[in-house]
């Protein structure tokens, strides 16, 4: 079953633990004016996922739904959720929406977004940050919510194992330790290190957010300036020896 937490006011993680590959699956709602679902979840979980988003809204009035890349933890449900909410729409950067999403995703024509504009939910304002090939994929991109300050950062912070909601603790030690994991199998250059990865780092670093909501693993409360720094000195170091 997925446990739902509420990790900043109006913002709530759903996430369910799949034992079977040692990983968390984390969606976001913000629940205001404009409900926003940012990740759908694979497919499996989809009961899941309805059942958590609807103990806090009708899943019919569901207005964006929001996710960083083509993969299937990402955006798998679009189609479920959008014959469910009849007014939903998907929100993505430009690339995606042109490239992949309106083709061979969406129901609708997606809201596709430039770097720097800014979605109203109502209470709270999303920022879209083009992120491409960071995590991964061209046509990636990420929502910041500038209210309480809270990036919504798709597999950044990625965790293994069933760990707790929320931290205040470091977490670059857990995701060295699932990097380095992943570099020894089949997943090895989950994600690239490239030319563009420092700097996409360092300007996410310069929103100075409060909160790192991540997909795998807990949502890292603090200093995320520092996080996101030393997640690209990290990086680096695993990815490029």
């Amino acid at each position: 079953m997925a446990k739902v937490t509420e990790i900043a006011p109006d913002l709530f993680r759903i996430t369910t633990f799949v034992q079977e590959y040692n990983i968390q699956f984390s969606q976001f709602l913000m629940r205001d004016d404009q409900p926003l679902l940012f990740h759908t979840g694979p497919r499996a979980l989809f009961q899941e996922v309805k059942s958590a988003v609807a103990s806090l809204i009708d899943p019919q009035t569901l207005r964006w739904i929001g996710f960083s890349h083509f993969e299937s933890d990402e955006c798998a449900t679009v189609l479920e959720w959008q014959q469910l909410a009849p007014q939903s729409e998907v929100v993505c950067s430009v690339v995606g929406k042109v490239v992949s999403v309106d083709d061979c995703l969406a129901l609708r024509p997606a809201k596709g977004m430039g770097d720097g504009e800014i979605l109203e939910t109502g209470r709270y304002r999303f920022r879209f940050l083009a992120t491409p090939h960071v995590p991964h994929c061209w046509e990636a991109g990420l929502l910041f919510e500038e209210t309480e300050r809270t990036l919504l950062c798709s597999d950044l912070f990625h965790q293994d194992g069933d760990v707790e909601p929320m931290t205040q603790s470091d977490v670059i030690g857990r995701c060295r330790e699932t990097l380095v994991g992943y570099q020894r199998g089949p997943l090895a250059n989950y994600v690239p290190y490239c030319s563009l990865t420092e700097a996409t780092l360092n300007r996410l670093a310069a929103l100075q957010p409060k909160r790192l909501a991540t997909m795998h693993g807990s949502v890292y409360v603090g200093d995320g300036s520092t996080a996101l720094r030393d997640l690209a000195v990290m990086w680096q170091e695993v990815l490029t020896t």
